[in-house]
């Protein structure tokens, strides 16, 4: 009865907090930086205090920054700088356009989703760089699967918050393979009827905070599930607000 009653309250404090940051957006500056192969990203930088912790959020495939207009202003009001990039594959969401994927096919190149992981590296490195502190990584669809790759390996990585991972690469085990020795905070989502794939993708990452929801309800694909516009986000917000707390001061 405790927990129910706790869910309950947590929910309105939710639905309280969702109005109050839906009223005023922090200010934003658009700025570039190359990728290893010198094609230029373009990210959305969202600032509150640079001794805040920084979230780097990446998009899912036809998507762009636009997916975390709404995300990233919310978690400027939990306490978090965020960066939203457009990685070269995706397209345009929200009324904003992929400007990494026009530059990438501009200079000929066809990439892959794999060929995606450059680009969020590329963005680890900027941010660590200009803020010399280590960033957690909010991943959708399949930038879910490269952050927690990088993850694995990359010191400048603290944490990983995977919307919808999955093996979307054209090698069937690359992401299984890729993080089994994944020890680092994760937190891992997706819709219902993918739960049980997500389940299996991350069975052997062995971390001291791993925490994965499931939705009691449908649910849906993504980050998107964050939006305003899904009538799951409350519960959404929650997990994921409960598991940043957790890891705000690591």
């Amino acid at each position: 009865m405790k927990r129910l009653a706790y869910h309950s309250f947590a929910i309105l404090i939710l639905h309280i907090f969702i109005l109050m940051s839906s009223q005023k957006a922090n200010a934003q500056l658009t700025v570039q930086f190359p990728s290893k192969d010198q094609v230029m990203i373009s990210a959305d930088w969202y600032p509150v205090n640079t001794a805040y912790p920084i979230v780097l959020l990446c998009h899912q495939n036809g998507f762009s920054r636009g997916e975390f207009l709404e995300t990233a202003v919310r978690l400027n009001k939990l306490g978090f700088n965020c960066m939203a990039i457009d990685q070269r594959i995706g397209d345009e969401v929200n009324n904003v356009k992929n400007e990494t994927a026009s530059n990438a096919l501009s200079k000929g190149l066809k990439p892959s989703f794999e060929d995606a992981e450059q680009d969020i590296i590329a963005a680890i490195e900027y941010l660590h760089e200009r803020y010399n502190q280590n960033i957690i990584l909010l991943g959708s669809s399949y930038s879910a699967s490269l952050a927690l790759k990088i993850a694995c390996n990359n010191e400048k990585v603290k944490a990983v918050a995977a919307f919808s991972p999955g093996e979307y690469f054209k090698d069937k085990d690359y992401v299984s393979k890729s993080i089994s020795s994944l020890t680092k905070p994760v937190f891992i989502t997706s819709s219902k009827s993918e739960a049980d794939k997500v389940t299996q993708l991350v069975r052997d990452v062995n971390s001291r905070i791993k925490v994965q929801y499931i939705p009691k309800t449908a649910g849906d694909h993504g980050s998107k599930v964050l939006w305003t516009s899904s009538s799951d986000n409350p519960e959404y917000w929650v997990a994921l607000m409960s598991f940043l707390n957790k890891i705000k001061t690591l």
